[in-house]
Order: C-alpha cells, then structure tokens, then sequence
C-alpha cells in the first residue's frame, strides 16, 4: 500500500509517498479501503511540528485526517459498521493516515456515508463539520431564532457553521476578505463585513460570536455578543485556556470524536443542507505537488483539495 508520510518535522519538502503495511484494526477500530482524502490546515501545522507534543517523535508519520471509502475490516467490538459499508470519517489526530490507500480509525470517528453523497463530498465535511457543530450546539447552546456572527465565514469550518446554524433556523452574520463577499452572499450570510471591521454598528446583537480564524480581538467579540451571549473560540493557546476558564461567556473548544455528532454531519450533508466547495481533484500520485501549491502559494480558489485513490 503507499501512503503520503514523513521522516522528520519540517516544510513540504519532507513529504514522501511511500509503501508501508497496514495493520489489521485493534479494539474500536475499522480498517477503511480509502476512495477520497481531503485537506485541512492542520494537516502541515501537525507536519511542521506545530503539535509535536502531542505527535511525539517517533517516525516515520502518516499525513491526513480526513476520509471517505469502503471498509474493509472491523475491530473487535465494533457492530454499527460492517466490511463493505461506504463511510467518512476522520484519523485520529496523532497518528493520522489518511492521505493513503488504506487507513485505521476509531470507528467512533466513522460514520455510513449517505448513498446520495459522493465519496469527494464527504471526505470534505468530516473535521470541519463536527468542530462547527459542536462549537454551535455544544457551546454556543444554539436555537432556532438566534443571531449567530462568524468571522471567517467562508473557510471550511466557517462554512460549514453558516450552514448548520441556517438549517436550524438561526440568522448569520459574519465576516471574510471583500473580494469573497458575493460567495459568503450566496450562502445566505448578512451583512458582510470585512476582517478589519468597526464593531459599533452590529454591537450587542449577537447571540453566539464564533471565531473560526482565532484572530477576533477580545474586545471586539465582547462588543457583539448579546448580554447572556456565547463567545466560542476554536484556535487555542495557554492565554486563551486561562480566559476561557475564568470566563462564563468565552469558551475556547478543540472538537472531539463524538459519533452522534459525526452522522449528524453525514444526515445534513447528504439532505444538500452542508456542502462544502471542491477547488481541485488530484490522484494520490500527484498529492505532494498539489498540497506543497497549496500550503506555499495558498492559491485564491476557495475550496477543499481532494486526493483520490484510483
């Protein structure tokens, strides 16, 4: 089998496609045949040493976290999934492994994939998808009828956040590059401001303030956020940790593995209520280039890069 791994913590460069063999599921496990993979930030933060407390040192390590394909083995214990059940899901966050042919995963990460939803579209939802959920519902203790501001509303956990809290009734405002504006429009978002924008006009209206990019000055996100409100941060460092522990309203969240959660995402994906754009499709060959464009030359395109398996 070839997977996409690594020798050591560095830059692109670092990055092989290379044969190794996979190993059968442990308890809780499922072996996946994977068809797609798609790409998020994290996947070259984790491979630059951004986590490496948590990754540790040992090599050589996989690449990617999110999948969808067929499964091909199941653990002990594992009854909800069966060999031959099209799913997506998500590879844990230390030993990731899903820019490959096969992987392992928690089956408590993986969920039945819709009939009606292709393996591209679902690779694409898994980690952003359950991170805006749970920010918003988990949280954000969002209702129908609510005022919900995002600021980064057109990447992919921004995104997805817009179309969950629509789906359940609530109005989104939110924030994104001018020139995107027309897209975060066509999503159902108003009003639109830009990343560098003057609070006062939308002060205090607000009942969940969600700050997907990390970048929302305190002060700000406390100038719209209603009285009662919730702030829910998902970029955290030790200072936002602390603020978060000493605030009621401000919550700082790394997403968990929750597989309620997960086939939530796959239901509203596959009812054409949570999509998320596709800017490129290459084959596992092809991989390293496309995903050294992407992290150097961030290219403007908006959407997910999908790696197929053949």
């Amino acid at each position: 089998m070839k997977r996409i791994q690594y020798h050591q913590y560095g830059g692109p460069e670092v990055m092989r496609l290379e044969d190794f063999e996979p190993v059968r599921p442990g308890k809780g496990e499922v072996l996946v045949r994977v068809r797609t993979a798609a790409t998020n930030p994290m996947d070259w933060k984790i491979r630059g040493g951004a986590m490496k407390m948590l990754t540790g040192r040992s090599f050589p390590r996989a690449m990617g976290h999110d999948f969808a394909g067929v499964v091909e083995a199941v653990g002990e214990g594992v009854t909800r999934l069966g060999v031959g059940d099209h799913v997506l899901g998500a590879a844990p966050l230390k030993a990731a492994g899903a820019f490959a042919e096969m992987v392992v995963a928690e089956a408590r990460s993986v969920a039945k994939k819709p009939a009606d939803l292709s393996f591209e579209d679902a690779a694409a939802i898994p980690t952003v998808g359950v991170t805006a959920l749970q920010a918003l519902i988990g949280k954000g203790k969002l209702q129908g009828g609510q005022a919900v501001f995002v600021h980064g509303c057109l990447g992919g956990v921004g995104r997805s956040a817009a179309q969950i809290a629509l789906a359940r009734g609530a109005s989104v405002a939110g924030s994104c590059r001018a020139t995107a504006a027309q897209d975060a429009r066509a999503l159902g978002i108003a009003p639109i401001v830009d990343f560098d924008f003057d609070p006062t006009a939308l002060g205090r209206r607000f009942d969940i303030v969600f700050d997907t990019a990390g970048t929302l000055p305190a002060k700000t996100a406390r100038a719209l956020v209603k009285p009662g409100g919730h702030v829910v941060d998902i970029v955290p460092t030790p200072a936002k940790f602390a603020r978060s522990a000493l605030s009621g309203s401000y919550t700082v969240m790394i997403a968990q593995p929750v597989t309620a959660d997960l086939e939530e995402i796959a239901r509203g994906a596959g009812e054409g209520t949570l999509r998320l754009p596709i800017a490129r499709t290459v084959p596992l060959a092809e991989a390293i280039a496309a995903l050294t464009e992407l992290e150097r030359d961030r290219p403007p395109k908006s959407g997910k890069l999908i790696i197929t398996t053949g």
